[in-house]
């Protein structure tokens, strides 16, 4: 009896061993997948996470170039206005100087009596001349106050037409530039000298009705010359300069 208990004691002393074993083996396979699982569960992780800042670090460079192209539009279009308002800066100051330099123009010349009527024309046929008319009448009362119709010299001042004749009674003559010379006749006074400075609008004598004249009026001629015979339309002549005849 006592032999048969004594033998039975190795074998469940071996029997348990081999079962702590195998629970250890076990539990040893479940730590270790286990730790495959939660690296397998981090590097999923980390692959998402590297996505998603890659499409973050691409919205923020589209919208970068997006924001610059903007800016460069935006500067373009400044750029653009910016010259169209230097242009129409320049259109508006090219315009004043325009209208400035026609006013003095208009202003260089001007008629030599006011309060006119015109009469006899430039050309014009009649039995008061031997030939056609060299100058444009000025119908005013005696002693109107005649001016120079532009800045020049007096060359000739006088009765007997200041030397072109009886005809013209009392004329004067002034040189102006490029080759233009302006006649005035028929005067009741002569106000100025040969070799006098005559300025714009400056007054040089006083109409009458002297010489061959039929009624008070102002002859008025533009010549090339200081002389009879060289006379063109005086009344478009002054047109061309900004008067009104």
């Amino acid at each position: 009896m006592f032999e048969r208990v004594t033998s039975r004691f190795p074998r469940t002393s071996a029997t348990r061993t081999r079962a702590a074993v195998l629970a250890a083996g076990l539990g040893t396979s479940v730590v270790l997948g286990a730790g495959v699982a939660a690296a397998v569960d981090n590097t999923a992780a980390s692959g998402a996470a590297g996505a998603v800042q890659a499409q973050a670090a691409a919205q923020s460079k589209a919208a970068e170039t997006q924001a610059k192209a903007v800016q460069a539009q935006a500067a373009k279009a400044q750029k653009a206005a910016e010259a169209k308002k230097a242009a129409a800066a320049k259109a508006a100051q090219a315009k004043k100087a325009a209208k400035a330099a026609a006013k003095k123009k208009a202003a260089s010349w001007i008629d030599p009596v006011k309060s006119y009527k015109l009469s006899a024309s430039f050309a014009q046929n009649g039995g008061m001349w031997a030939h056609k008319h060299s100058g444009q009448d000025y119908a005013v009362p005696t002693g109107t106050p005649v001016m120079a119709a532009h800045g020049g010299t007096v060359v000739k001042a006088g009765g007997n037409g200041a030397g072109d004749g009886p005809a013209y009674g009392n004329a004067i003559v002034i040189k102006h530039g490029n080759k233009t010379y302006s006649q005035y006749a028929h005067l009741s006074s002569v106000n100025v000298k040969v070799g006098q400075v005559v300025k714009t609008g400056q007054k040089i004598a006083l109409s009458g009705n002297t010489g061959n004249s039929s009624g008070p009026h102002l002859h008025f001629e533009i010549r090339t010359t200081p002389n009879y015979g060289s006379a063109v339309d005086p009344a478009k002549f002054l047109r061309s300069h900004g008067v009104t005849v």
